[in-house]
């Protein structure tokens, strides 16, 4: 609602976990954005993880486009918050958010992974009532924390800050953090080489995702997988020695077809 009313159109791509078991999904985000779903300049799009890479759902890079295209100057990426889908979506955004809350040890957790290395920025959520005091316990834990790592490429120490969602506190400050970010990196020419960096990377992963839709679709790969699979399991072969044959395979069913044209 902060971004409407600065004269934005936003977009919301939120990624919602899927059942291991029966792959649906809730895709319940709109009812938790009661206010911001009815809004005219707000697109909302939540997306099953349905098992793509690390829940982010495989099509997420694409909307993006799509959503600048169509005039959408601001645009959230929500992830499952856990698995890879950090590192897929830290591959598309411009500004990557962690947002932690205090007292669930995810201090600690936040420590560990390597979430922290990607993070432009931390915000401590439901900074209220009796959690005023652990919040801020938890902020200054995440600044000692990141004195610990070396800088990032942006050149930009990550801030961490404290915020309540729920009571509208300080999302002000939140919004400044990120225009304070945006303006160092494009001053120092960080913004424009990581955007260089991401339609690389996004090329490249459109050519593996094409070439391994050809390779498991093919009718006779499927086959020789299935007849493979036996003789691994059965102990005739070892997993390396199959999956040689199944590839030399495949390259020689291509070099056969090149030949023919």
């Amino acid at each position: 609602m902060h971004v409407i009313k600065g004269g934005h159109k936003l977009a919301v791509l939120a990624i919602d976990p899927s059942s291991e078991r029966s792959k649906g999904s809730i895709l319940g985000d709109k009812t938790r954005m009661e206010r911001l779903a009815v809004q005219p300049d707000v697109f909302i799009r939540p997306s099953p993880s349905a098992g793509s890479l690390g829940g982010v759902a495989r099509k997420t890079r694409e909307t993006i486009v799509l959503c600048e295209a169509a005039g959408y100057d601001t645009i959230f990426v929500e992830t499952v918050g856990v698995g890879q889908s950090e590192i897929a979506v830290h591959s598309m955004v411009d500004y990557f958010l962690l947002i932690q809350l205090a007292g669930t040890g995810d201090e600690l957790q936040g420590i560990k992974r390597g979430i922290m290395e990607m993070a432009d920025g931390i915000v401590i959520n439901k900074c209220d009532g009796d959690n005023i005091e652990r919040a801020n316990l938890a902020a200054a834990q995440f600044r000692n924390a990141l004195h610990l790592y070396p800088l990032p490429p942006s050149g930009f120490l990550p801030e961490v800050i404290t915020y309540s969602g729920y009571y509208d506190l300080n999302i002000e400050g939140v919004w400044d953090m990120i225009d304070r970010y945006f303006a160092h990196v494009k001053q120092n020419g960080y913004f424009d080489s990581k955007r260089h960096e991401q339609e690389r990377y996004w090329m490249r992963e459109t050519i593996n995702e094409q070439l391994l839709a050809r390779f498991y679709f093919d009718p006779e790969i499927e086959r020789l997988l299935t007849i493979k699979e036996d003789t691994v399991l059965s102990g005739k072969q070892t997993s390396f020695v199959a999956a040689s044959d199944v590839l030399n395979f495949y390259y020689d069913k291509i070099t056969n077809e090149h030949s023919k044209k």
